[in-house]
């Protein structure tokens, strides 16, 4: 998969805008959060940022950083979307400890050689970690019920 599939699938999951005083994240829209898009440039209301704009957002803060091109198609989708949820170094610690290597935050050389050495099961690990992260949240009550459908759609799809 490559990135222009993955942000296609990712928007299935992200949407469009919405303003949940409930998520700490804030506003977003496309699944990019106003703290984001203003940090990347983006000054306009959050109701009209351009997908494109979102995209390009994607590619450069959370496909780029875990080295998604890089890694075997049976993970990079769910370390990609574990990325835009939790941040890159909390997708890479999950991605790490699912392959045996140290759970530093940072996807290298060594991460990679093991993800690809990996068995195809190893996405169940990492979703493994990323549910157990997701329960111990305090808005679990509030959003779990979505984060585990996302998950499960992950898994459905690999």
């Amino acid at each position: 998969m490559n990135f222009d599939l993955a942000f296609e699938r990712l928007i299935g999951h992200e949407g469009g805008y919405v303003n949940d005083p409930r998520d700490p994240g804030g506003e977003t829209n496309w699944g990019i959060t106003v703290a984001v898009a203003r940090a990347e440039g983006y000054a306009g209301p959050m109701r009209d940022l351009p997908i494109v704009t979102a995209k390009d957002i994607y590619r450069k803060r959370y496909w780029n950083p875990v080295h998604a091109d890089e890694l075997p198609d049976s993970v990079r989708f769910d370390v990609f979307d574990a990325a835009v949820n939790h941040g890159p170094s909390q997708a890479a610690k999950w991605l790490q400890r699912a392959v045996g290597t140290q759970p530093d935050g940072v996807i290298g050389a060594a991460t990679i050689g093991a993800a690809r050495g990996a068995s195809p099961l190893v996405a169940a690990a990492f979703n493994g970690y990323r549910l157990q992260f997701y329960t111990d949240l305090p808005t679990w009550p509030t959003f779990g019920k979505g984060w585990a459908r996302r998950v499960a759609a992950n898994l459905r799809a690999a």
